[in-house]
């Protein structure tokens, strides 16, 4: 693990190239009284034909489901998500499952993934996902979506709770194999962004059972290393806050639903709850962004507030010293503003340490361009992985 040394320097560095507010991080999960008993996650609630823009088209079956999983502090939640199945027959021992972990949307219900509609609030982003995940279906690999922990369901959205988001990636599979016998055990944890950051969770979290076998990992640009520099970032007004300033609402109302004794309007001036704070409980992402670029930076916390509870939780989200146990592709452009290149390197030799990492960069993509210019190098990766061939490890 890195020592302390290190880790400030890295820290220091990484508030330099503010982009880690994209992703959603926690430490590992761990077995302990309160935890939901196996049997009682990924048990499917309900089953009906999936009709929203979230559909896949080369698929020969959507269906959105509801199932059972584990959210923060151990309590048992209702988790939405869609399965996805291709066409033709499955192969011996079922077809292999990418448990796909979707980027940021919003903390609102209105953000789910799997309730997208064309002009909708998040359509942007899922019309995005949505053609990259059709090509993994079309080369014949179910394709399971969660919307994870409170978005589109009861309770709140966790946003950068790690531990929540590994938790209904690999429920998600449970509940599709549930669901559809024609799923395979194999399966790949991929996400992009907030996902990225749920893919590396997934990767590094202990199996649940031995009735799943996951095969490795993708996170596409995953942010979140250095969250906790988020609050004095802002408040240094440093290059690049105003962009940083959009994922506030989304962070604290995540932080909030995750603890909480963290209470926004404690946190935040009068105007910032009643722009940013509002539009964080009832808007998306798209619209963050456009209320943050133009909000002034010194008017966003309320002087004196005692902002070390919010830092000390975003700090324990960070994705560092996380022990790999599959292997694992980053893939990341040069051009991404938000999850920015610089950083992504410091994750990576963190990651490198404890795990088998294959770095990919890819010269002008930015931040969603990095899906459709990995695809191939990525289906590569998980071919490899499945035919029990050597992966590449670029640490």
């Amino acid at each position: 693990m890195r020592s302390a040394g290190k880790r400030t320097s890295v820290i220091a560095a990484t508030a330099a190239v503010f982009t880690g507010v994209t992703a959603a991080v926690s430490v590992p999960a761990s077995a302990g009284p309160k935890d939901v008993p196996p049997g009682q996650r990924g048990r499917i609630l309900s089953d009906r034909p999936l009709t929203t823009s979230a559909a896949l088209p080369s698929a020969a079956a959507n269906r959105l489901v509801t199932y059972t999983s584990q959210g923060v502090g151990g309590k048992k939640i209702k988790v939405s998500g869609t399965v996805s199945v291709p066409e033709g027959r499955a192969p011996r021992g079922g077809w292999p499952v990418i448990s796909w972990a979707h980027g940021t949307t919003g903390t609102a219900d209105v953000c789910a993934p799997s309730a997208d509609t064309p002009g909708g609030p998040v359509h942007d982003y899922v019309s995005i996902t949505a053609a990259y995940l059709d090509r993994w279906v079309a080369r014949g690999y179910a394709v399971v979506q969660t919307d994870y922990e409170g978005l589109g369901t009861e309770g709140g959205h966790p946003y950068m709770n790690g531990e929540s988001a590994a938790n209904t990636v690999v429920d998600m599979v449970h509940a599709a194999r549930a669901l559809d016998h024609r799923i395979g055990r194999d399966w790949f944890a991929i996400g992009h962004s907030q996902g990225g950051q749920a893919a590396l969770f997934s990767a590094a979290a202990q199996p649940r059972t031995g009735q799943l076998n996951l095969k490795g990992a993708v996170a596409l640009a995953p942010g979140g290393y250095g969250l906790s520099q988020t609050v004095d970032y802002i408040q240094s007004r440093l290059p690049g806050a105003q962009y940083a300033l959009a994922f506030l609402p989304t962070l604290i109302t995540g932080a909030e639903a995750a603890d909480p004794s963290i209470v926004p309007e404690e946190l935040l001036t009068e105007a910032a709850s009643d722009t940013l704070l509002k539009a964080g409980r009832t808007e998306c992402t798209a619209k963050h962004r456009e209320i943050a670029l133009t909000f002034p930076l010194d008017q966003v916390f309320r002087p004196g507030a005692d902002l070390t509870g919010l830092t000390s939780y975003l700090r324990s989200q960070e994705p560092v010293g996380l022990d790999l146990r599959v292997p694992t592709q980053v893939p990341q452009g040069t051009a991404d503003v938000l999850v920015g290149k610089p950083t992504t390197d410091l994750l990576v030799d963190d990651l490198c340490e404890l795990g088998e990492v294959a770095y990919d960069v890819y010269e002008g993509a930015d931040h969603r361009g990095v899906l459709n210019a990995s695809f191939e190098d990525s289906f590569s990766f998980v071919e490899d992985l499945r035919a029990g061939r050597a992966p590449r490890n670029t640490c």
